[in-house]
């Protein structure tokens, strides 16, 4: 950690100011299409929303938060390390919940597509933040890349699931289960 944080960071800035912005105004928009498409409907399942409409919010979130950390005036690149790095493993352990919950759904089946958007591209970005905070102590030129791979990475998870879940709430819930095979 030889590198001042102002060297390493400050050429990211603009780069993180956007994707900040991006994810504050993805998140809120959310918000608001939820509400507008279920009519204030009662929700139907508390695992489903655990499973696909939260993770959807927090990977907007961590995004969020990770450009603002990175866009943050440091001396040193220390702290911002531990803290986004703390946010990449959060975000691992996070997703294991998910996935506990989407096994537990009993109105809806998850397939390959849901499995792979829902979790394990988001696991890859998580990882990719948690493995970016690693490298800004040992290679932290190599280290931005990847904390802004990951981030991005959340963003464009976010902006399909959010889009899958509105489509499924517009288009309305199967009646029943699918078909165990």
């Amino acid at each position: 950690m030889t590198e001042s944080a102002s060297t390493i960071l400050t050429p990211w800035s603009n780069f993180h100011i956007m994707l900040g912005s991006s994810a504050a105004s993805l998140t809120g928009l959310m918000f608001v299409v939820i509400t507008l498409v279920t009519g204030g409907e009662r929700r139907r399942s508390e695992d489903g929303i655990s499973a696909f409409s939260t993770p959807t919010v927090a990977h907007f979130g961590t995004a969020l938060l990770v450009s603002m950390l990175l866009a943050a005036p440091w001396h040193s690149l220390i702290a911002p390390a531990i803290a986004v790095g703390l946010i990449g493993l959060s975000g691992v352990v996070y997703l294991l919940r998910v996935i506990y919950r989407a096994r537990r759904i009993s109105t809806y089946r998850p397939d390959l597509e849901d499995w792979t958007w829902y979790t394990v591209l988001p696991l890859i970005a998580y990882g990719a933040i948690l493995a970016g905070a690693i490298m800004l102590f040992t290679i932290p030129a190599d280290g931005v890349f990847s904390l802004a791979g990951g981030s991005v990475l959340l963003i464009f998870i976010g902006i399909r699931n959010a889009w899958d879940i509105v489509t499924f709430i517009a288009i309305g819930q199967p009646d029943k289960p699918p078909d165990k095979k």
